[in-house]
């Protein structure tokens, strides 16, 4: 089977770098992927991207070495499923509030006995190869988000699931949670105790962690913090950021 080399990555006790799809697209996938991004992750919550948009950006993300990962849109198993059988390797679930919430999500993600993944890795068997199934439940990934005033409370149980593999920060709902403005980036006192209860729970229960960053200055803090992965590069930034040279471009025009 194809190893996951993000695990591959962790063993080394080496931190990620993980690129952000939000926009639907192949071709800028593609992009993403070769940039030189550990890992590429294809945002389906938040992100506008449908079931088709996601297969044809797994299939581009698969001419380079980044490992595909999925932000699934809420915990439900038959979304997981599709995004695993399409071929992520490693799912992210938003809103996991408690251990139940955890656990099933985790079963999802496994073939029986260790969870309830029904059998039909369509694309997943060609991207992982032929034994795909004898070895999914060892190399495919599970992060939970813990951004909620609830999964903040329930750190410790929720890292305690048998079969989580990492955690993922998203910072923005969980400022809200704990009574701050929404926003990324944020050196806030409160976020901050809150990041490093999260990473210290982690840490115990011998878990990774990962964080939502809007920047590679705050992605850079953030593994000095103790981060395992840090989303430093979104492909609706870069795009935003085209709005630069549009205003240069009209300043220009203006003082002809």
């Amino acid at each position: 089977m194809r190893e996951n080399r993000l695990k591959a990555l962790w063993a080394q006790g080496r931190p990620a770098i993980n690129g952000w799809c939000s926009m639907p697209g192949g071709f800028s996938a593609e992009l993403m992927a070769s940039a030189g991004w550990d890992t590429v992750t294809i945002d389906t919550q938040h992100g506008v991207i449908g079931y088709a948009e996601m297969l044809a950006m797994l299939q581009a993300i698969s001419t380079t070495d980044a490992v595909p990962l999925v932000r699934v849109s809420w915990n439900q198993p038959g979304e997981i499923m599709r995004a695993l059988d399409a071929g992520a390797y490693g799912v992210i679930c938003p809103m996991i509030n408690d251990p139940d919430e955890c656990a099933a999500f985790v079963r999802a993600c496994r073939y029986p006995p260790d969870g309830f993944r029904s059998s039909g890795p369509t694309r997943a068997a060609i991207y992982g190869g032929a034994d795909y199934q004898a070895h999914a439940n060892r190399e495919m990934l599970t992060f939970a988000m813990i951004e909620t005033a609830d999964g903040l409370a329930n750190v410790d149980a929720i890292v305690a699931t048998p079969g989580l593999d990492a955690v993922y920060i998203g910072p923005s709902d969980l400022s809200l949670a704990i009574g701050g403005p929404p926003g990324q980036d944020s050196d806030a006192p409160a976020l901050m105790a809150a990041f490093d209860r999260i990473l210290a729970a982690c840490k115990a229960k011998g878990l990774k962690v990962g964080v939502h960053c809007a920047s590679t200055a705050y992605a850079r803090k953030m593994i000095e913090r103790g981060f395992d992965l840090v989303t430093a590069g979104i492909d609706t930034r870069y795009m935003q950021a085209g709005r630069r040279d549009a205003a240069e471009m009209r300043d220009w025009l203006k003082a002809r």
